[in-house]
């Protein structure tokens, strides 16, 4: 069957909801790239100024302008990956006769190292071959450990429609429609103590209020699954594994807001998910749990699925938004909020995976057994993601206030044998460091933050006493300096100028390079436009919090030369 053409397939998307990036993925999926024709053809129908098409198209890393650089196999070289050996697997796949490209961490740091390669997500380690595979599901936890959203996701048949409603899935949806009230879900939802699990922690129930009271629709329900700080691969699993509690959780949060329409944004290095979730929706739909009158209510709910083109920045909500509109993916300066002007300019509620998929099963069993999962006052859990130098890497549900070192230690395994733990990021990379010295912190935002850290979205990257920090700190700062999307100065020539300073440039003197350095910091953190450029010094300042003597030893040796 010949391929659609150019305006046949423009006309195709043109009237779908957010139609820009499904609209470029079939095009460049088609040709191999994205082409002059096809761009003016996606311009002309769009009704976008070509400029403005081309600068949004070239933002991203996954779409190709060349002809045959399309099918380039493309390997991480993120912080857990370069531990792994990810240049020694760039050496085999040259050796193999391909010409791979590196790309940032793509979410799979509990397998390193990954090749995403047509179409799909290989893994391996040096010298071994590449294979493919699902999600690893997550470790059984500790005896007497509680789940809230990782209960039922090890049962067999989980990921489909029969296999969740035989475990009691869309149970609570249905409660919902039948016995109460929006307010009621939002009441239950507030005192449950359920925050944003993205990285924010806004309290959900507030978000949820604001855009129930907020004037104008249609409302929307945007799911936020572009994943991509380094060390995050929690929702990769739940998407993976239990693409039907993220349903029933959008499900809810439209009920409980009056939003009709919901619209997941995954991010692009997760192929195999993006199946997953489009299977996921259909059995919905056929069962008449997403569409018009949601089990034979008055309330009516659908979801679709687009797909990100790697953009480390569109994890910010407002980012993300721009992306879903087709606009160029830079943050928006708030006020306004999304909560009352976000997607196309309407209350939107942007909630995470895992603060969607937490919903049902809050409801279903209620707000006092949700914050009884917490430790010592605490609310609820946390899915933590630990890689690096632990024996057992993964995903953990872990009650909220959990000591690290229980974590890393009696969890994890502890490091690899011979050696010991010196450090590990928090939030990813945008918490910084944690020295071994403070591992006796507790996994909740106050007693991280009163070590100059915060828990974040829970990736934790662990540093065995083999690792080079100074190094380390080069590499991830390399990372912010290149996801910067350039909007706003600070974080622009901020985080380029503490890459360099990481890598020798600067003030020759230790007192005059700490001072350099920390004004960066300062005014990074007080005047940069979004998260990024606020959190990106916390590496710079824990490094030199915990690794002072590491860092003047380096200078003292000229940096390596």
């Amino acid at each position: 069957m010949p391929a659609p053409a150019n305006d046949e397939l423009v006309a195709r998307w043109k009237n779908r909801p957010a139609p820009l990036l499904p609209l470029l993925h079939e095009f460049h999926e088609r040709d191999g790239h994205l082409s002059e024709e096809a761009l003016q053809a996606v311009a002309d129908g769009l009704d976008m100024p070509i400029a403005e098409l081309f600068g949004t198209v070239t933002f991203y890393h996954h779409f190709s302008r060349e002809p045959g650089c399309g099918g380039r196999p493309r390997f991480c070289n993120g912080p857990v990956c370069r531990l792994a050996g990810a240049d020694e697997v760039a050496a085999d796949l040259r050796a193999a006769g391909h010409d791979p490209a590196p790309m940032p961490c793509p979410g799979r740091c509990d397998e390193p190292v990954p090749v995403l390669h047509g179409g799909g997500v290989l893994t391996g380690r040096p010298g071994g071959a590449l294979q493919s595979g699902p999600s690893p599901l997550p470790p059984e936890p500790p005896e007497g450990v509680r789940e809230c959203v990782f209960a039922g996701i090890r049962e067999a048949g989980r990921a489909s429609l029969e296999g969740y409603r035989s475990q009691g899935g869309y149970e609570a949806l249905a409660k919902a429609l039948r016995d109460m009230s929006p307010g009621d879900v939002i009441r239950e939802i507030d005192q449950s103590g359920l925050a944003g699990r993205g990285g924010a922690g806004f309290p959900t129930g507030r978000k949820w209020r604001a855009v129930r009271e907020a004037p104008g629709g249609p409302k929307t329900i945007v799911c936020n699954a572009d994943e991509g700080e380094p060390g995050c691969f929690k929702d990769r699993a739940l998407m993976d594994h239990d693409p039907h509690a993220l349903l029933e959780g959008m499900l809810l949060a439209g009920y409980a807001t009056g939003a009709e329409r919901g619209l997941v944004y995954l991010r692009y290095e997760y192929p195999e998910t993006f199946g997953v979730l489009e299977a996921a929706v259909a059995e919905a739909e056929g069962a008449g749990l997403l569409g018009g009158r949601v089990l034979d209510t008055e309330f009516s709910f659908g979801i679709v699925v687009r797909r990100g083109a790697g953009a480390y920045i569109c994890g910010e909500e407002t980012s993300l938004l721009n992306s879903l509109e087709g606009r160029h993916p830079f943050p928006r300066n708030r006020p306004p909020f999304p909560v009352t002007h976000g997607y196309e300019n309407l209350p939107t509620a942007v909630n995470n995976v895992e603060t969607l998929a937490s919903v049902p099963p809050i409801l279903a069993q209620g707000p006092d057994w949700y914050r009884g999962l917490g430790c010592d006052g605490h609310a609820g859990t946390k899915v933590l993601s630990v890689s690096g130098d632990v024996r057992r890497p993964g995903n953990y549900e872990a009650p909220i206030g959990l000591p690290l070192a229980e974590l890393l230690h009696d969890w994890c395994g502890g490091p690899p044998p011979g050696r010991r733990f010196r450090a590990a990021t928090m939030a990813g990379l945008s918490g910084g460091f944690l020295g071994e010295r403070d591992f006796g912190a507790t996994l909740d935002e106050p007693s991280l933050r009163a070590r100059g850290s915060f828990l974040g979205a829970g990736g934790i990257i662990v540093f065995d006493d083999s690792r080079d920090m100074v190094a380390a700190t080069h590499n991830a700062m390399e990372f912010f300096a290149e996801e910067s999307c350039g909007k706003c100065f600070p974080c622009r020539i901020g985080t380029q100028r503490l890459a360099e300073r990481l890598n020798g440039e600067g003030p020759s003197g230790f007192d005059e390079w700490v001072d350099e350095v920390a004004d960066l910091n300062e005014t990074m953190k007080e005047t940069s436009a979004c998260g990024l450029g606020q959190a990106a010094p916390l590496l710079t300042e824990s490094l030199l919090r915990y690794f002072p003597e590491e860092l003047r030893r380096r200078m003292e040796e000229g940096w390596g030369t």
